[in-house]
């Protein structure tokens, strides 16, 4: 069963997001060294419960908290998606190092991530 494993917060001000959840939560926040403007985020030390997350900038005004789900087979769970109302927003693309990912929208159009984990990471 698919759990939420991730979540990415949209800024305007990604350092002004920053320096927020740091200062009220403690969370860390680190820069990725990744093709795009990308902050990760570390809520808690395991074994305690919760999921770490991200900062990203904001691309549209509309744009909300997306929540990642992991998922075996990206390719099985778009088609499931897709034929159970849902569409793909973003098509599957490769996070080099990490895996593969796509986001979709459910038929009410809340958008959602699916990551398919690279084992050889």
């Amino acid at each position: 069963m698919p759990r939420p494993i991730h979540f990415e917060l949209p800024a305007d001000d990604p350092e002004r997001a920053v320096r927020f959840y740091e200062n009220v939560f403690g969370w860390k926040v680190q820069k990725w060294d990744g093709p795009q403007e990308y902050w990760l985020i570390t809520t808690g030390e395991a074994p305690a419960p919760g999921i770490d997350g991200a900062i990203m900038r904001r691309d549209e005004v509309s744009q909300h908290v997306i929540n990642t789900l992991d998922v075996p087979d990206l390719d099985a769970y778009i088609e499931k998606v897709t034929t159970s109302g849902g569409r793909v927003v973003v098509p599957k693309m490769e996070i080099p190092g990490v895996g593969w990912f796509a986001y979709a929208a459910d038929p009410e159009g809340n958008v959602f991530g699916m990551m398919q984990g690279n084992p050889g990471c």
